[in-house]
C-alpha cells in the first residue's frame, strides 16, 4: 500500500530557504519512492490570510509553482494543485468547522501569538485579529483530511496545526462514525532534524513576517550580499566562536552532509573567522541552488505551461475529493432526496450473490452521480462527477454489462477505471474489507443481478 505524503506552501511571497529545506526538498524526495503517492499544493487560501495585495498574490501564485517545479518535483509522478481549484476543500472546512470546539482554535500558535501581541502593545487583545486567522488550523484540517494523507513533511512551528487536524478528524469520526467507521486517517508530522525550522539573517525563525528571510532564486550578487548580512556576535578571527550563538551552522548544516557540516561547525570553534565561514556557506549556498535557479527562470518564462499543469493537477486531486466528499454529505446527513437514505453508517458486510443496485443523482454542483449499494443500502461504490447525464449513463452501462476490467483494489481503496479515468471509487476500512466488496462485485455485478434506481 502507497503511503499518500501532502504538503503546501503559502503563495504570500518569493519562496525562501525555509520553505525549499523545511518543505519543498523533502517532499520532492519522497516523491520518488515509488511506495509513495505525492500530493503537493499552493496553498493560496491560506495566503489570503494574511495578504490583501491581490498582485502580490498572483505573482506568489506563480513563483511558488516555478519553484515546485525546478526543486525537481515530476507532475506525472505527484497530484500537483492550487488550493484554489479544489471547491471540495472549502465544503470540507465548513463541515470540520462544525465540530471544531472553540477552545481547541484559541490554542492555535498564530491565533496567541496575535493576541500577546496586542496585549503587549496595549490594544484590545484581539485588535485586528480575523476569523481567517482564528480557524486557519481548520482550513488546514481539510488540506489533510480531505485526501487522508499518512504523512505531512513540515517545519517544527507547524506541527501543532498537524495534531489540531488530528484532533478535528477524531472528533468528526467519533460523531459520524459512532465508534464503527473512521472517515479520516490520522497524519504524521514528518520533521527532518536536520533543518525542521531555519534561522534568518537576525538568527530568528526565517519568515516573511519577519522580513529576515534569503530567497531561494536570489542571483548570485543578491545571494551573496544575503548571507553577508547575516548577524554575528563580534568575535575576531583566530578566538573561539559558539557555533549555535548565530545562523551559520543551521544553515550550512541544512545544505550539506553531516561530514562538512561538522567540520564547519569545529573550524569555528577553533577560531575561523566570521567573514571566510560566510563565504563558505555563499559558496556551498550557490553550488546547490544555482541548477535550480536556471529551472526556475525557464518555468517562470512560461505561466501558460505551468497553469496546464495546475489544471492536469487539479483533475487528479478532484477525482480524489470528490467520491470522498460526497461520502462525507451523506454521513453528516446531506444526502440526495432521490437517493435512498442512508440506513446505516457501518461498513458493509459481504453477503454472497447480493442483490446490487444503482442510483443516480445530481449534486448543488448540478454534476451527475451513481452509487452502487448492495440491498441493505450499504454504500460500494460512489462515482465522480459527470457533466452529462449521458456520460454517466454510459459508465453505468459498462459496470451493469459485467465490464469490471478496470476494477481493482489500490490500498484501502476500491477504483473502477475506465478509458485511463478513475470513475468510481470507495474507501474501506481496510484493505481486507477491499478485497472482499471487490470479490462481491465480481461475482454479482451481473446484468440478471441488478436493478437501476
Amino acid at each position: 500500500m502507497k503511503r499518500r505524503v501532502l504538503t503546501g506552501i503559502t503563495t504570500t511571497g518569493t519562496p525562501h530557504l525555509g520553505n525549499y529545506a523545511g518543505a519543498i526538498r523533502p517532499a520532492v524526495a519522497a516523491s520518488k519512492n515509488k511506495d509513495v503517492d505525492a500530493f503537493f499544493f499552493l496553498a493560496d487560501y491560506h495566503a489570503l490570510i494574511k495578504c490583501d495585495d491581490a498582485e502580490r498574490i498572483e505573482r506568489s501564485r506563480l513563483e511558488v509553482a516555478a519553484t515546485w517545479l525546478a526543486a525537481g518535483l515530476d507532475p506525472n509522478v505527484a497530484t500537483f494543485y492550487r488550493q484554489s481549484d479544489i471547491p471540495e476543500i472549502t465544503e470540507l472546512t465548513w463541515l470540520l468547522t462544525c465540530v471544531s470546539a472553540k477552545g481547541l482554535l484559541n490554542r492555535a500558535h498564530a491565533f496567541k501569538a496575535s493576541v500577546e501581541k496586542n496585549v503587549a502593545d496595549g490594544n484590545d487583545p484581539e485588535a485586528g485579529i480575523t476569523m481567517g486567522l482564528f480557524s486557519y488550523p481548520v482550513l488546514m484540517a481539510a488540506d489533510i483530511l480531505l485526501f487522508n494523507a499518512h504523512d505531512i513533511p513540515v517545519g517544527r512551528d507547524q506541527v501543532q496545526h498537524v495534531e489540531l487536524a488530528k484532533d478535528i478528524g477524531q472528533r468528526f469520526n467519533h460523531i459520524f462514525g459512532k465508534g464503527e467507521r473512521s472517515f479520516f486517517r490520522m497524519p504524521n508530522a514528518v520533521v527532518d532534524q536536520n533543518v525542521a525550522t531555519l534561522p534568518g539573517l537576525d538568527g530568528r525563525k526565517m519568515s516573511k513576517s519577519y522580513d529576515n528571510t534569503i530567497p531561494l532564486f536570489s542571483s548570485t550578487q543578491e545571494l551573496k550580499k544575503a548571507v553577508m548580512a547575516i548577524v554575528t556576535d563580534s568575535k575576531r578571527p583566530g578566538e573561539p566562536k559558539n557555533p549555535r550563538s548565530n545562523a551559520l551552522v543551521d544553515l550550512y548544516s541544512a545544505f550539506t552532509v553531516p561530514g562538512p557540516a561538522l567540520e564547519f561547525e569545529n573550524n569555528l570553534s577553533e577560531g575561523m573567522g566570521w567573514g571566510e565561514a560566510k563565504e563558505q556557506l555563499f559558496n556551498l549556498l550557490e553550488a546547490r541552488l544555482a541548477p535550480m535557479r536556471d529551472g526556475y527562470h525557464r518555468h517562470l518564462a512560461n505561466p501558460k505551461q505551468i497553469e496546464e499543469i495546475l489544471q492536469h493537477g487539479a483533475e487528479k486531486a478532484r477525482a480524489v475529493a470528490q467520491p470522498f466528499l460526497q461520502e462525507l454529505r451523506e454521513a453528516v446527513g446531506l444526502r440526495s432526496f432521490s437517493a435512498a437514505p442512508a440506513k446505516s453508517q457501518v461498513q458493509p458486510q459481504v453477503k454472497k450473490r447480493d442483490t446490487l443496485s444503482f442510483v443516480n443523482y445530481r449534486e448543488t454542483s448540478l454534476k451527475f452521480h451513481f452509487k452502487c449499494q448492495d440491498a441493505d443500502g450499504n454504500v460500494l461504490l460512489i462515482s465522480r462527477g459527470f457533466t452529462t447525464g449521458k456520460e454517466m449513463g454510459a459508465v453505468m452501462k459498462r459496470l451493469r454489462d459485467g465490464d469490471l476490467s478496470g476494477l481493482v483494489v489500490e490500498g484501502d481503496t476500491l477504483k473502477v477505471v475506465q478509458d485511463g479515468d478513475v470513475v468510481a471509487s470507495k474507501t474501506f476500512i481496510d484493505r481486507a474489507l477491499a478485497k472482499d466488496i471487490f470479490d462481491l462485485l465480481h461475482e454479482s455485478l451481473k446484468p440478471s443481478d441488478l436493478s437501476l434506481c
